[in-house]
């Protein structure tokens, strides 16, 4: 060739190391050629000057303590060693560490709408808190009407300003009120009915007549309880309003050692219906049957009274009730809503979760959750029971309303081979063809609320299940359910002299009056509403269970077997 190629000889032995594995020699040699040139660059005067600066820069970093200025005069030399070499240590590592990852900062929009969503938080918590005021405001004019006119009876008639005795004559609102105002913390009315208690209660067990047992131990047994456990109880110090626990204590056993004699005065496991206090006697209904609902609702009560009392008799007897029914024969969990102590048997064949059915579902789960600490005890039957229950209520008793499909829960009074009833306790009738009260409402012909049942007792069973949805879900929706209700309440049924009174017929405006305040009023429906507004922290769902007159009874540790 007479003219030489563009490249040497050299470019064809070339070793694509990139691309293809090279051996160990190859590497070697390669190093070694390297290292050549790099020394080959630093003979050069330019060379040599920049290494020389970048070792005495490292050196500096790595050796000089931060910030400091080191004088040898009057040094511990062992100790500035140790502070040298701990220096080093760190200046080194921070010589290769990342710089601090910074927060994303949020832009000035997005601040704002932080900032909107706290103070809109805030002004939800006040507004509640003084919602949940207004309520207990409500709570302290009921008692002064009651404290004014009916001190001592069951029950106030508001319009008649005079008390009535419906349920045995033993107090019935005192009691029942107690726990409520130990929760809102009215300590002038926690004395004064605390007071009374203390003062009267045991001797009126002791002379009055016939009480009814499902409603005296609810009410009566139940508050008592609950003011033992809310005033101090035994596991913590007193408090210092109103009595000492004890009395609480020592009445409630008073009062059950009487109600015991419904279960052994029955040739059954099933309690009759009715105690005679003053000569400890029980007996049964004119009929000879005791509701399923009753004498399936006392077991939470005297369940903890034999946890605080350690006799164990009450829970004994209150439990054989349960254990039997679990042996009776039932339709897809579903019982009639009669039972008969001389029998032990179910009576009829009418199932429905109205009056006299509606609480022994509910004391399945609530006896279930009380003994918290017995998850692997014999008690898990009630859990089972309860859900079977449910179960047989989806597929039985649960249908859509026509023409807009609301979803009820109705009755089977024939049994399950019977008919279909589309009616549903409190307050409603499902019916084709009839309508509602509210003719303005889009659901005016799905729903017949007949004369008879138009009445409002101040009942707290609706916002009851509010209270639970909303601790359950914590929809807001639920509080604005409730306050509806309360601002409802107020505008109908508040006495100006004191006190709330039932209502006749709240289709028509304005209602008429029925002249009485139930005990539940200040038992269950205001105590609901109060808890419903406040934080979830307050008798909080994991420490206690409520009885169905909405006495908070605490969740059981006493292990049992």
């Amino acid at each position: 060739m007479s003219k030489s190629l563009p490249y040497s000889m050299k470019d064809v032995h070339y070793d694509n190391a990139k691309f293809r594995q090279r051996s160990f020699s190859k590497v070697l040699n390669h190093t070694i050629l390297t290292n050549n040139v790099k020394r080959e660059c630093l003979r050069c005067s330019t060379g040599k000057f920049l290494a020389v600066i970048m070792l005495c820069g490292l050196a500096y970093l790595i050796l000089t303590p931060s910030g400091h200025v080191v004088s040898s005069h009057g040094v511990d030399h062992a100790r500035l060693k140790d502070n040298v070499t701990l220096n080093t240590n760190t200046r080194f590592r921070s010589f290769f560490r990342k710089p601090p990852r910074l927060p994303p900062r949020l832009t000035p929009d997005e601040m704002r709408a932080s900032n909107e969503s706290t103070h809109q938080l805030d002004i939800d918590a006040s507004k509640w808190m003084g919602r949940q005021q207004q309520v207990r405001e409500a709570f302290i004019h009921a008692w002064s009407g009651y404290k004014s006119y009916a001190m001592g009876f069951d029950e106030l008639m508001p319009l008649s300003k005079r008390g009535i005795d419906g349920l045995g004559g033993l107090g019935a609102t005192v009691v029942d009120a107690l726990d409520t105002a130990m929760i809102m913390g009215i300590e002038d009315i926690v004395k004064e009915a605390g007071s009374w208690v203390e003062t009267h209660l045991a001797e009126r067990i002791s002379q009055k007549g016939q009480v009814n047992l499902f409603e005296t131990t609810i009410r009566l047994l139940g508050g008592l309880l609950s003011a033992y456990h809310l005033s101090g109880g035994a596991s913590v110090a007193p408090t210092s309003v109103g009595p000492k626990p004890s009395v609480y204590l020592n009445t409630a056993t008073m009062l059950a050692d009487r109600l015991l004699s419904a279960f052994t005065s029955s040739p059954t496991a099933i309690p009759y219906s009715d105690v005679v206090l003053r000569d400890n006697s029980a007996h049964p209904a004119p009929d000879g049957l005791s509701s399923t609902a009753e004498v399936s609702t006392l077991q939470l009560e005297f369940n903890y009274l034999s946890d605080v009392s350690g006799d164990q008799k009450y829970s004994l007897e209150a439990m054989k009730v349960l254990e039997h029914m679990k042996t009776l024969p039932k339709v897809e969990g579903l019982v009639p809503i009669y039972i008969s102590p001389q029998t032990g048997e179910f009576s009829g064949e009418n199932i429905r979760l109205g009056s006299r059915g509606d609480s022994y579902y509910e004391y399945l789960v609530k006896v279930w959750l009380q003994q918290g600490a017995n998850r692997n005890s014999n008690l898990t039957y009630l859990y089972n029971m309860y859900e079977e229950a449910m179960k047989g209520v989806r597929h039985l008793l649960v249908r859509k309303s026509v023409p807009n499909g609301l979803l009820f829960v109705g009755e089977l009074p024939y049994g399950a081979s019977g008919s279909f009833s589309p009616k549903m306790d409190h307050l409603d009738y499902f019916e084709e063809g009839y309508d509602g009260g509210n003719k303005s409402s889009k659901y005016l012909n799905d729903i017949v609320i007949k004369p008879a049942d138009r009445h409002n007792l101040l009942r707290p069973e609706t916002v009851e299940s509010l209270f639970v949805l909303y601790r359950i879900t914590e929809d807001p929706k639920y509080r604005e359910w409730g306050w509806q209700i309360f601002e409802a309440f107020e505008k109908y049924t508040k006495v100006d002299a004191g006190g709330y009174t039932s209502l006749d017929d709240v289709t028509s405006l304005p209602p008429q009056r029925r002249d009485k305040m139930e005990t539940f009023f200040l038992g269950e429906t205001l105590k609901y509403l109060y808890l419903l507004f406040g934080e979830s922290n307050l008798v909080p769902l994991d420490k206690f269970v409520f009885n169905t007159e909405a006495h908070p009874i605490p969740i059981s540790t006493v292990k049992r077997h």
